[in-house]
């Protein structure tokens, strides 16, 4: 009975895919070649150093059921594999995300099991393989018959290129994954050189400030990003008829307010999460799509959108990251005279879920600490919305912004929410509430504007990236939605050649720009003029 279970445990890593979706009864149906070549490694090695290769075999077996594991949860959430080179940083941020969703203690009793049960399974695998090559050893006879009878029904099946519900009977699965690991590795390894020469070129690092963003001089410019708010929200059949009704009578009421409004999309570098990679992207004007970019960038003196602002001197810069909750020193590349995070906005109501603050109370007190102020100079502010963040539930409503106040009105607000856990259990709940979600951001942002905007008010807003797989589906697009509204139609007639469209929701045929495009093109359409440094090759 022990040894077939370890025979089980090893064909099953073997055969393991490293997509969830994947998963089905005839991928371990399967012959896998890696399993051939290792008994007959075994079978032809003297008994000590068999030995040593078992343990060294069944921890690399471990090792790798582990990675594809980790695979199965990158996938899952950002679209691809785990990068064992640039994404050990994210496990930082998941152990924070674990410990802002369901405190200290459940957050370190979840890390303290991961690590056991990969532990284990290191052990386990190592003493599986130890077993079987003891029991090939002592039949050497019937194993080596056993291993022939193997190799030749692969090379058979691999001719006739024999499938199984879809799926290849002959697999060489495990030795395309290690092979495109190694591959990921190198390229990995080359980036950081490849990062540096492409940060090197910036056409505006030597424009004097009095000749950078003059056609905005005097207004109030606010750059807003909508957490998870990507192209499905806008085009996917269950969600385009709601959203698309809240985003008519939005962009109809700012309409009637004075304002005007172009939308189109942008490529972001991410999906699914990994926001701060998006905004970094955004602002910077370089694409960074990892976290060792990330790290360069943010260590550097590269020039932000938001930092162009500052550098000009008129300009009072300001940030609101209410779903910031602990020291950030990577916020310094993004030029902001004081960045005010959810310990300083004054909130005094509950979390929903992993969000800290809801949208309309992080509005509200932008307003009280820097947009409200009496005699203040112009205002550039930087706002990163967090009420549509993963997991949707519970959703703050829209409530009088003259009921906002602490924010204590959201203890009722949330005890009258979904459960999370119970959206969680059926897809088509966690879809409506990721719609729903979008659509209270959309409503705060606008709302703000239209109640506390005036002549010089300025707003460009985008989504991130899009939602997590459950919601977009594998594969789809990385677009996600982009507009500018503003009171003075002349902000609007210096970007009439970008062929953006009119309103708030961008149709289906509107332009699609890489998101890194998108510092350089605003900077000269407001006035901006580059500097003598040589301008970079097109993306």
């Amino acid at each position: 009975m022990t040894t077939a279970l370890a025979a089980v445990l090893v064909l099953l890593a073997l055969l393991l895919p490293n997509q969830i979706t994947r998963l089905t009864p005839g991928a371990f149906a399967r012959i896998p070649v890696e399993g051939i070549f290792g008994a007959a490694v075994l079978l032809v090695l003297p008994s000590k150093a068999r030995r040593v290769a078992a343990v060294l075999g069944g921890v690399g077996l471990g090792l790798l059921t582990i990675l594809k594991c980790l695979d199965m949860g990158f996938y899952s959430t950002l679209d691809r594999p785990f990068d064992p080179v640039l994404d050990w940083i994210l496990f930082d941020d998941a152990e924070a995300f674990l410990r802002d969703s369901v405190g200290q203690a459940g957050a370190i009793g979840a890390v303290v099991g991961v690590v056991v049960l990969a532990l284990a399974l290191l052990v386990l695998m190592a003493l599986s393989v130890v077993r079987l090559s003891g029991l090939m050893a002592r039949h050497s006879v019937v194993a080596t018959r056993t291993t022939l009878i193997a190799g030749t029904a692969w090379v058979a099946c691999a001719a006739l290129s024999a499938q199984i519900a879809g799926v290849p009977l002959a697999s060489r699965s495990t030795v395309t994954l290690l092979n495109n690991r190694a591959e990921q590795v190198s390229a990995g390894l080359k980036d950081k050189q490849e990062f540096a020469e492409e940060a090197a070129v910036d056409n505006f690092r030597d424009t004097p400030p009095d000749q950078m963003l003059s056609g905005l001089r005097g207004k109030n410019v606010i750059f807003a990003f909508i957490e998870s708010y990507g192209r499905v929200a806008v085009e996917d059949p269950d969600m385009a008829p709601q959203v698309g009704a809240v985003l008519a009578d939005r962009t109809s009421r700012l309409r009637k307010a004075g304002y005007s409004s172009r939308s189109a999309w942008l490529t972001s570098p991410t999906t699914g999460a990994g926001s701060w990679l998006a905004h970094s992207t955004f602002m910077s004007g370089l694409w960074i799509d990892n976290e060792q970019r990330y790290r360069s960038a943010t260590s550097s003196d590269r020039m932000t959108l938001t930092g162009a602002f500052q550098r000009t001197g008129a300009w009072r810069t300001a940030g609101i990251m209410p779903g910031t909750t602990r020291a950030w020193p990577e916020g310094r590349i993004y030029g902001l005279d004081h960045i005010y995070d959810s310990r300083e906005l004054g909130y005094r109501g509950p979390k929903f879920s992993w969000t800290p603050v809801p949208d309309q109370y992080s509005l509200s007190a932008f307003q009280r600490l820097e947009n409200g102020k009496p005699g203040r100079d112009p205002l550039m502010a930087m706002i990163v919305l967090a009420s549509s963040h993963n997991p949707w539930a519970p959703i703050p409503r829209m409530i009088g912004w003259d009921e906002v106040g602490d924010g204590s009105v959201y203890h009722a607000i949330k005890k009258a929410g979904k459960n999370p856990k119970e959206v969680w259990k059926d897809r088509d709940q966690v879809r409506t509430e990721y719609r729903r979600a979008i659509e209270y951001s959309v409503n705060s942002l606008t709302s703000y504007v239209e109640k506390y905007g005036d002549d010089d008010t300025v707003l460009v807003f985008l989504g991130d990236h899009q939602p997590v797989p459950t919601v977009v589906g594998n594969h789809a697009s990385r677009d996600v939605p982009i507009a500018i509204v503003a009171h003075d139609r002349a902000v609007l007639d210096r970007i009439s050649g970008w062929g953006w469209e009119d309103g708030l929701k961008p149709g289906p045929k509107a332009p699609v720009w890489p998101m890194d495009t998108f510092r350089d093109r605003f900077l000269t359409a407001y006035g901006s003029q580059p500097g003598s440094t040589p301008s970079p090759s097109a993306r």
